[in-house]
Order: structure tokens, then C-alpha cells, then sequence
């Protein structure tokens, strides 16, 4: 349901953030240390850090702006 709206997003901010998926499923270790409980979870990092964190399926126009806020 949210892989259509990253992949557009990927597009859309291509040269300004790297967008990378992650399998909880195959990586649980990872989950834990980020704290995931609920799929779908999106997490901002800038230079390292997560910086912010957006649970559940959003609409595009609230994924951008909560990316355009770090770029």
C-alpha cells in the first residue's frame, strides 16, 4: 500500500535523500533497535541521526513535507 508512494517520492526527491527499505521480518534485530512495532514505519535520518519518524500508510503530500523539512 505505501511502496507505490515511496517509489514516487524516491523519483520525486531523486539527487536530495536516498531512500532505502528494510525487511523487519529478515532483520528483526534492526526493528528492535529502532523501536518498530507497526508496519508501515518510515524513519528520517539526516547526517546519521534519526531526525524524524512517520507510522502508518500517510498520503504523499504528508510524506513530502515531512521530507522537505530536512532537505
Amino acid at each position: 500500500m505505501v511502496a507505490p508512494v515511496v517509489e514516487e517520492i524516491s523519483q520525486q526527491f531523486e539527487g536530495q535523500l536516498k531512500v532505502v527499505k528494510l525487511n523487519t521480518d529478515e532483520n528483526p534485530t534492526v526493528a528492535g533497535q529502532y523501536g518498530i512495532r507497526s508496519i508501515p514505519t518510515l524513519m528520517v535520518f539526516k547526517d546519521g541521526q534519526r531526525v524524524d519518524m512517520v507510522v502508518g500508510a500517510v498520503p504523499k503530500t504528508t510524506l513530502a513535507n515531512t521530507l522537505e523539512k530536512y532537505i
